[in-house]
């Protein structure tokens, strides 16, 4: 597989921005987006927070995993991953084995201000305060950093206040490919 067929894939925390910027990179370039959550629903007609609910998580990461290894196997692709997928297992090693990783970094108070305005069920934020939920968010942040980091490049989203500069963090990423000046 060439580097230009290669599989891009986006990890870093819910709401940094992965699918948005995942969808316009994929447009940019002539790739298909696959998210890794929707991929997941699609093949087992199911939402992801129920088959959470009714398997629990660690069946559910093994699951995640398996879909992982079969979507990361596709040519000409822009695959983001959920939140916690570079944080289970091996994948974070094998995405930077078989793709071009890029971390999509972003502080608490970016991903906090992403998730007010977001539209996806969030299990695990539901009925929380505006005080809880940055709480929250810092401690998983410090605690799964350390395998987002892990990806080849690592990209500041924390501009990503408005959907102009979806367009800045995706000439970034083509900058570091070299297909922009």
């Amino acid at each position: 597989m060439t580097n230009e067929a290669k599989c891009i894939i986006l990890v870093g925390y819910m709401c940094a921005g992965k699918t948005t910027v995942g969808k316009a990179l994929a447009k940019k370039m002539g790739r298909t987006f696959y998210d890794l959550d929707w991929y997941i629903e699609e093949r087992f007609h199911s939402k992801v927070p129920k088959i959470f609910a009714e398997q629990g998580e660690e069946r559910f990461r093994d699951l995640e995993r398996r879909m992982l290894h079969e979507a990361a196997e596709f040519e000409n692709i822009v695959l983001s991953c959920g939140g916690g997928t570079p944080c289970f297992f091996d994948n974070m090693e094998y995405m930077n084995q078989v793709a071009e990783t890029y971390y999509l970094k972003a502080t608490p108070e970016t991903i906090c201000s992403h998730l007010k305005i977001s539209k996806g069920e969030r299990p695990l934020l539901k009925g929380k305060s505006p005080e809880e939920l940055y709480e929250f968010v810092s401690q998983q942040l410090q605690e799964r950093s350390q395998f987002y980091e892990k990806a080849q490049h690592i990209i500041d989203v924390n501009v990503l206040d408005n959907f102009d500069k979806i367009d800045f963090v995706v000439d970034e990423i083509l900058k570091i490919r070299g297909l922009k000046d």
